[in-house]
């Protein structure tokens, strides 16, 4: 059983880094308007600043200056990583506190204890920070197929010569455009 106990406290180490990594990431939603290669842009959302570059090597970040005009799902995104991380930092202290080739932690009965202790922690963690992953991914799926959100989808248009928008949005006609007006360039399994 010790054995497995040095592979195990490198994979939560590893996990916690990881974890870390994804917190601070600003690419938690990409999004591109390009129209051609010289005037691509792209816009990178994470749960700290958003930042936005171009095709020309330009890139410019702005962080978030306040609590009260970010949205709901990424203060609760943030709530959820933040618990995740800080619950993965006393779950690698305890792992580490608990393995039996350390001197510090007692008995080895105290121990066994405090590895269960160090497991039940990770655990936690990973809940917490795939809630958190799971949240931001259902918003942005919901609002990618929302029939009336146009905003996001007019970024993921493509640029094909019989399509002119690639989300299902309604023109003033009132009929949907494409089941009005399906393209030939794709067929039905097409998922753009």
């Amino acid at each position: 059983m010790s054995r497995a106990q040095i592979p195990a406290l490198v994979f939560g180490i590893g996990g916690f880094g990881a974890l870390v990594a994804a917190v601070i990431s600003n690419e938690w939603k990409v999004t591109t308007r390009a129209s051609s290669v010289i005037t691509a842009t792209w816009v990178y959302q994470g749960l700290w600043m958003n930042c936005a570059g171009n095709a020309l090597g330009s890139f410019h970040c702005r962080p978030h200056f306040t609590i009260f005009k970010v949205e709901g799902y990424i203060q609760a995104c943030r709530g959820l990583m933040i618990a995740a991380v800080s619950l993965g930092f006393f779950g690698s202290i305890f792992a580490l506190f608990g393995m039996k080739c350390t001197k510090v932690g007692g008995s080895d009965k105290a121990k066994a204890k405090i590895a269960c202790l160090a497991g039940i922690v990770f655990i936690l963690s990973g809940l917490c920070s795939m809630t958190g992953c799971s949240l931001y991914a259902n918003k942005i799926t919901t609002e990618f197929f929302d029939p009336l959100f146009v905003e996001q989808k007019m970024a993921y248009a493509y640029n094909g010569a019989t399509s002119a928008m690639s989300s299902r949005t309604k023109y003033h006609g009132g009929e949907d455009f494409k089941t009005a007006h399906p393209s030939k360039q794709f067929d039905k399994n097409a998922y753009v």
